[in-house]
């Protein structure tokens, strides 16, 4: 088969033809048809994210294909179905503390590295082999739009944090990052699951602006000052009702307050989700109050990526209409440019925008 390999850090993915992959037991071995390229692909391949990746791999994140090959254990896959490959791997043999890695991405801890060595390549390739378990029907879709349909890949990741939260239909979440590429898919997630009003503050106006005109007099958004105080009163005042819910979505670069501006405009007895990445580049972490958060009740979790049941669930919100895949404008490259595709994902990033390559085009 035809892959694009990441030999060495810093050096262009070089596209060559490599051996077709082999299905074992708990294994299937899907036709990769979109495959989407997330816009900080191009740091994580030049070094500048330092990534626990062991060279020479086959990258990518997830990606939308059908089966071509089902191991000896599969008992309702059938060749041909549509299927979304789910990179999260979890470890099979701690089912209270399984190892996780994103296939072809990423790993972390001495078991991460372990699986990683195994479910190696990722789906920037003709083929890709996944645990069975990743492989997750979607139903029959027109192969013309399976370019769109990993926007899977995007909106999965706030949908882990919302099904943490316990958001329910009629309620009030503010969603911190609302302006960026999982913060804007947040807002279209949660107003899909029946939240009453999802608030959204963000520093770029013109990104906010698009956020209204896409959804309406359910998102109210707030232009954001830099001063803790201020903000986190403008995001109360904005919010229809008190705030039952705050979803962290911060990039590392954001400075700790704003974080905590978010954070702490939840109402007595609310829930706050952290899934953003402050502090992970060095600097302050997120400071917060043991008497506020005692005294208000505050139930505080982190979240990493998503359960195993949250491709289904969301096919179902997609399927149901629920959910528009048509938000997500898409930018497609054949496999032989993926280089290309790198740079363009690279220059074009942001809310509702992929850039996807096709290993059959």
């Amino acid at each position: 088969m035809k892959a694009a390999i990441l030999k060495t850090l810093n050096a262009p993915l070089s596209i060559e033809q490599m051996p077709d992959p082999s299905a074992g037991t708990g294994e299937v071995i899907v036709d990769v048809v979109a495959a989407p390229v997330l816009s900080y692909a191009k740091e994580v391949f030049s070094g500048e994210r330092r990534y626990p990746i062991e060279l020479p791999i086959v990258p990518g994140c997830g990606a939308i294909g059908r089966v071509r090959t089902i191991g000896p254990d599969a008992t309702h896959l059938q060749t041909g179905d549509w299927v979304f490959c789910d990179p999260t791997v979890r470890s099979r043999d701690d089912a209270l503390m399984p190892d996780i890695v994103l296939q072809g991405w990423s790993a972390r801890g001495e078991g991460g590295n372990q699986l990683q060595r195994y479910f190696h390549d990722g789906p920037f390739a003709e083929q890709i082999r996944v645990p069975t378990e990743n492989a997750v029907p979607i139903g029959a879709i027109d192969p013309a739009d399976a370019a769109r349909w990993c926007a899977l890949n995007t909106l999965l990741v706030p949908y882990g944090g919302l099904l943490a939260s316990d958001l329910r239909a009629g309620e009030i979440l503010l969603v911190s990052g609302a302006t960026g590429n999982f913060g804007s898919a947040c807002v279209a997630v949660a107003l899909a699951m029946g939240a009453r009003c999802v608030v959204a503050p963000g520093r770029n106006a013109q990104a906010l602006e698009d956020l209204a005109r896409r959804f309406g007099e359910r998102v109210r958004t707030v232009l954001l000052s830099g001063d803790e105080a201020t903000d986190r009163e403008r995001m109360q005042r904005a919010a229809p009702g008190p705030i039952d819910c705050v979803m962290d979505l911060m990039p590392p670069s954001v400075p700790a307050t704003t974080v905590r501006a978010a954070v702490m405009a939840v109402r007595p007895y609310g829930r706050v989700v952290l899934m953003g990445g402050v502090g992970m580049l060095g600097g302050a972490g997120l400071e917060l109050p043991y008497p506020w958060i005692m005294r208000n009740d505050i139930t505080l979790r982190g979240k990493w990526m998503y359960p195993t049941q949250a491709v289904t669930l969301m096919t179902g919100l997609i399927r149901g209409g629920l959910l528009q895949l048509g938000h997500f404008d898409v930018t497609t490259f054949a496999l032989d440019d993926a280089n290309e595709a790198v740079a363009y994902a690279a220059a074009n990033g942001g809310p509702f925008r992929m850039t996807v390559i096709c290993p059959a085009r």
